[in-house]
């Protein structure tokens, strides 16, 4: 796993083959930051990074310019690595949280420019996760959140969507509020 672009440039970490997530892949990524930048400045935006798996997505937020990312993961082996691999940095932009997603944005209360999910394409609350997003206060008016989702999932119908990317078998809804 690298870091595309940013601070950390070329920055690479190898994931431990005992993980179940699976990075989003270099070609994804990079196109999907490409079209991000028509809807956000990264310099100084907070964001926060749901089911962050190998913490690929935070990774780059940080190398990017965002003042803050939130980095929320329920697994312990892959929480452990994202801290890992923020440490190695140097960054202190990262909070790195072992916990649920789903109590996590209930009982959150801060606010940010930006918000990443990528669930497992198999989580049976996969479907519910944009329509919750959307209708927490987590992410700040004119703020942005995209959902990496498998091909067969549509989104089209909840409130503020904006697009749809498909780069291979990952693609990304995007949401406006």
């Amino acid at each position: 796993m690298r870091i595309i672009t940013g601070e950390f440039k070329g920055r690479r970490f190898d994931i431990p083959k005992t993980f179940k997530a699976r990075p989003t892949t270099d070609f994804a990524k990079e196109n999907l930051f490409n079209v991000l930048y028509g809807y956000i400045d990264w310099e100084g935006a907070t964001a926060l990074d749901l089911f962050s798996g190998t913490g690929s997505i935070s990774l780059e937020l940080v190398s990017r310019g965002c003042a803050k990312v939130v980095s929320v993961e329920k697994d312990r082996d892959h929480y452990t690595f994202i801290r890992q691999c923020m440490q190695k940095l140097g960054t202190k932009k990262s909070i790195v949280i072992r916990g649920d997603v789903f109590k996590y944005i209930k009982s959150c209360h801060e606010r940010f420019d930006f918000v990443f999910a990528d669930p497992p394409y198999a989580l049976p609350e996969l479907p519910e996760v944009p329509l919750l997003v959307m209708q927490s206060e987590i992410l700040k008016d004119g703020g942005i959140f995209v959902m990496e989702h498998g091909e067969k999932n549509d989104f089209s119908d909840v409130e503020g969507f904006e697009e749809r990317r498909a780069y291979g078998s990952v693609n990304f809804s995007i949401f406006k509020r």
